[in-house]
């Protein structure tokens, strides 16, 4: 046996999907369009369905559409023929796969869809197929060749099956106006959510854990301040708590290089006036950014009337998963 050339076989397998994903761009028509339609005026759920490797790709539409916009599931099509067509109601829309558009599982189903008034959306290869003339919209793969020089692991239909999938569920993404915000309420537990969930007023330090001294302190008593609530900052209020300043690590240093006597220099001389501040409301990933854009690790956070209520630093940021 001649040695196996894995490269030569894998770059034959992806110039071969590639063009299969490519050649879609040829099929979409005013049955896509339709498709859309459909599911964007549906009042239930999308209900994905499919048997064999055409489920597995289901599976991951129906999990597509759910996170982005469009309420989805997806159900076995044997199953559906033992009970679980219960799931499906007339309000639903249904998208079935199969490559050959005669699979006899979901073929099964048709008749039952048809009594019930579901609209079903069919995925195919063979336009002229059970499938495809029974469906309300027939989005057709176009696939002639599989990657599977044996031509009969599904390889080339699946990833054209898919691409299509993704291709309806951003489109009704965009139809909808899906916001990034709308995208992290349905992924809470992942770092996206987190960067686009969380709040300063989630994660800042407040009340005592402020870093805050009034003008006329002397600077070795601010650098106390700092020192103990660890943040590498201390806020400068006046008597009214309005914030004047902020001091940094940068402005000790800054400080030290000009000689500053630390017993008698007064921290209004040496702090940085105003500073950069941020709101309760603001999404710490907007923190994330004014710090990484002014090149600075902590900010101080005001209410209305600019008086300070938190504190916030990088370290933060980075413990709460922004970053």
């Amino acid at each position: 046996m001649s040695k196996p050339d894995f490269l030569t076989s894998a770059q034959r397998t992806i110039s071969l999907e590639a063009s299969a994903v490519s050649d879609l761009l040829n099929h979409l028509d005013q049955h896509f369009v339709d498709a859309c339609q459909l599911m964007l005026n549906c009042s239930g759920r999308v209900i994905v369905t499919g048997m064999g490797k055409s489920g597995h790709i289901g599976k991951k539409i129906a999990a597509t559409l759910a996170s982005t916009g469009t309420p989805s599931f997806f159900v076995h099509p044997g199953e559906a023929s033992h009970g679980d067509l219960g799931m499906i109601t007339p309000n639903d829309v249904v998208i079935a796969l199969s490559n050959s558009g005669e699979t006899a599982e979901v073929v099964t189903i048709i008749p039952l869809l048809k009594r019930m008034n579901a609209p079903f959306i069919s995925i195919t290869a063979n336009p002229n197929s059970s499938l495809s003339k029974a469906a309300a919209a027939n989005l057709h793969i176009g696939v002639e060749k599989e990657a599977c020089p044996l031509g009969l692991a599904p390889t080339s239909s699946t990833t054209t099956q898919l691409v299509l999938g993704d291709a309806l569920a951003i489109a009704l993404l965009e139809a909808r106006g899906f916001s990034a915000e709308d995208f992290a309420f349905s992924h809470p537990g992942g770092s996206l959510g987190r960067r686009l969930l969380l709040k300063v007023n989630d994660i800042m330090h407040s009340g005592s854990a402020i870093p805050m001294v009034k003008n006329g302190t002397p600077l070795k008593d601010a650098l106390i301040e700092v020192t103990q609530k660890r943040l590498g900052m201390t806020a400068v209020i006046d008597n009214n708590n309005v914030l004047q300043g902020i001091f940094t690590d940068g402005d000790l240093r800054r400080a030290l290089d000009n000689n500053v006597d630390l017993q008698n220099t007064l921290i209004e001389n040496v702090m940085t006036p105003n500073g950069t501040t941020v709101t309760a409301e603001m999404l710490a990933a907007e923190c994330l950014l004014i710090m990484e854009s002014k090149k600075i690790n902590a900010l101080i956070v005001t209410d209305e009337t600019n008086q300070p209520i938190g504190a916030l630093n990088m370290h933060d940021l980075l413990k709460a998963g922004v970053i």
